[in-house]
């Protein structure tokens, strides 16, 4: 019986007019970078200062590069301690190495996936300089309790909105509590330029250090925007399709990222704690166009991520076998996190079979991708335990636009039959 592949990640976000708009750019390599004429990048910064209702909005080519810029606009002395969560992404922990920082990983809450308080002030130390609030999967969690601890310490937050652009705590929008935030644009966050990020803050003495440093940096190659523009229609028409025949579209996927026709998300050097010739780098105006055609979509996307997380919810509630998150206010559900409790390596190779690939990448490790060499990154092996745990036992399943009532439903039902 054929079944239609079912994917969480992979330009998830991407809709044909997305996919249309990127075929056009191929083909007008004059709009890669910057048209002297051209208002766009002003046009999509001031709609984010008055979206946050904040002062200053600066894009960067990717998430790591507006966190770089953010850290760079402290002044903080070399091996500064900034503590961040301990299941997170290289992409975190990389640029706070890269700006010569230390990044202090604490342990999380198996239920909230955010900081255990208790740890982290017992974490904090002279050198400690600042905390990294990382909403996770845009789930945020104890806001006002870590800002109790930011203010009790006098230590800088900054928040981590990768995954939760739009989500709000306690009614106030994620993004504007710290002294500085930054989001990402990347392939599967709740809006997609392929690669891209932007860093906002209400401080002017940050904004002058961070306008410098954005100043200083030139754009990426051609070649490397032609491989964002790329992306989106290969794996739509290619991998995606091809997947049903032996899983023909992965060994695609690795061919053209292999070969240089696709660019990885994460590149190889990150898992080493390197950082990469592409970071950090301006906006190019290519994926500029592409992230204010995603920008109208905002509420859309959202809207859709909470209506498939609350028919998780109500279709896999009363398992005693997973752990759900809980329905909150505010929550954008970039993912939605279950956790069993046994590791899910099986699970997920069983899903595999019936052309439903889960594995997103977030987990194996409490530092991913699984493959990213913890001792490079700074990572002590057991120093969160918690994190390691979740790791080894989460499936995130996916909410994004192009997944139907119809699929999350067959997910539900295979969840339904292994959950034992």
């Amino acid at each position: 019986m054929f079944k239609k592949p079912i994917f969480v990640s992979l330009s998830p976000n991407i809709e044909k007019d997305d996919i249309f708009l990127s075929l056009k750019l191929i083909f007008r390599p004059w709009l890669f970078k910057e048209n002297k004429n051209n208002l766009l990048l002003k046009e999509i910064e001031d709609y984010f200062k008055e979206y946050f209702k904040i002062k200053y909005v600066f894009l960067f080519n990717s998430g790591r590069s507006a966190l770089m810029a953010i850290l760079k606009s402290l002044n903080l002395d070399n091996n500064s301690e900034i503590l961040i969560p301990g299941f997170t992404c290289n992409a975190l922990s990389n640029p706070i190495i890269w700006a010569k920082l230390k990044p202090i990983y604490v342990d999380i809450q198996k239920e909230t996936l955010n900081y255990n308080l208790e740890e982290l002030e017992k974490k904090i130390t002279p050198n400690t300089k600042a905390i990294v609030v990382q909403h996770t999967f845009g789930l945020p969690e104890n806001l006002d309790k870590i800002l109790e601890i930011t203010k009790k310490y006098n230590l800088i937050l900054i928040e981590d909105c990768a995954h939760s652009l739009g989500a709000t705590y306690q009614g106030k929008k994620v993004g504007t509590f710290g002294k500085a935030s930054f989001f990402s644009f990347g392939r599967d966050k709740i809006i997609s330029s392929i690669f891209g990020g932007m860093a906002i803050t209400d401080d002017e003495e940050i904004a002058k250090k961070i306008k410098n440093f954005q100043d200083e940096l030139d754009f990426p190659s051609n070649f490397w925007i032609f491989q964002q523009l790329l992306h989106p229609i290969l794996t739509r028409y290619l991998i995606m399709p091809l997947y049903n025949f032996f899983e023909l579209g992965r060994y695609l996927l690795i061919l053209f990222q292999k070969i240089g026709i696709l660019s990885k998300s994460v590149y190889k050097v990150e898992k080493q704690g390197k950082i990469p010739k592409y970071f950090p780098k301006k906006m190019p105006l290519a994926l500029a166009i592409l992230l204010k055609n995603q920008i109208k979509k905002i509420e859309k996307f959202n809207s859709h991520r909470e209506e498939i997380a609350n028919f998780y919810y109500s279709n896999l509630k009363g398992l005693d076998s997973i752990l759900l998150p809980k329905m909150a206010p505010g929550r954008v559900y970039l993912k939605f996190p279950i956790i069993f409790q046994e590791k899910t390596d099986k699970i997920l190779n069983l899903a595999r079979k019936e052309k439903i690939f889960l594995d997103d990448g977030w987990r194996g490790k409490p530092i991913v991708p699984p493959d990213t060499i913890l001792e490079k990154v700074g990572y002590q092996e057991g120093s969160c335990k918690i994190a390691k745990e979740v790791s080894q036992k989460i499936i995130n399943l996916p909410t994004h636009i192009n997944i139907t009532k119809k699929e999350a439903q067959r997910i539900v039902n295979f969840i339904k039959k292994y959950a034992i």
